[in-house]
């Protein structure tokens, strides 16, 4: 079953291989080898770039909802015993603030179906009846098309080369994504986490390492990136656009 044949999702995954293999072919001569490495790294930076405004909007919203924390512990402390109350006066005091609970997820979702075009582009063996170009480049030995965690076990040193550059480039994200969550969370109530999941918000920015050895190397070097891209670029917008009422909320 040949998906890149089938209406709306075949022309996209054609459109997609067709760009991504001119945009290596070129930069070929200036890369050499890494072109399609280099080509799916700057379309992270083109993609993460032109997601800027809904990252702004979604610090923004962050920052609101920071801000109501206090409030918010005062409603579960006094409504606790009554949750449809407590969830009623939730959503009355986030519409009196002009703040959306679920506001803020614009740039997640935004790249879900850039990152899901770009796993199908590279994981199909043929593109519309025709042997998928992209699957024939390869970088160290491992297949731009091939995943890290099958390449690990089954290529040379060129694969766990790419593969710990790879897994590096997460645990870094992750470290900087929880070190801003600890320091975030200074200051203001503390949440009731039941005690089965505290444990997992711990490792939940390092989860990103198992789909990374899943996906196609080329999905791989994106996800990086992009994860590298929030971790650095969340603290900046914070930090520029936050209020004083947002880093230190009345208790």
């Amino acid at each position: 079953m040949d998906i890149t044949t089938w209406p709306l999702i075949g022309p996209l995954v054609q459109l997609g291989a067709a760009g991504l293999h001119e945009l290596v072919d070129l930069l070929e001569p200036l890369a050499g080898a890494g072109a399609a490495a280099l080509a799916v790294v700057l379309i992270t930076l083109v993609v993460r770039a032109l997601l800027i405004p809904l990252d702004v909007r979604m610090v923004r919203a962050e920052g609101a909802r920071r801000r109501l924390a206090p409030a918010l512990a005062a409603l579960r402390t006094r409504w606790k015993k009554k949750p449809e109350e407590l969830q009623r006066r939730t959503m009355e005091l986030y519409r009196d603030a002009g703040v959306s609970p679920v506001a803020g997820f614009g740039s997640m979702l935004a790249q879900a179906p850039i990152v899901s075009l770009l796993y199908l582009v590279l994981a199909s063996p043929a593109i519309a009846g025709e042997p998928n170009p992209l699957r024939v480049e390869e970088l160290l030995g491992v297949g731009f098309g091939e995943a890290l965690g099958l390449a690990v076990v089954t290529g040379g040193a060129g694969a766990i080369v790419l593969t710990a550059s790879v897994i590096v480039l997460l645990t870094l994200s992750g470290l900087l994504q929880r070190r801003a969550m600890r320091m975030l969370q200074q200051g203001l109530p503390n949440p009731e986490i039941p005690a089965a999941v505290a444990p997992m918000l711990g490792i939940l920015p390092f989860i990103a390492i198992i789909p990374a050895l899943i996906v196609p190397f080329g999905a791989a070097i994106y996800l990086a990136m992009s994860s590298l891209w929030s971790a650095i670029e969340r603290p900046v917008l914070r930090r520029v656009l936050w209020s004083e009422g947002e880093w230190t909320p009345d208790a």
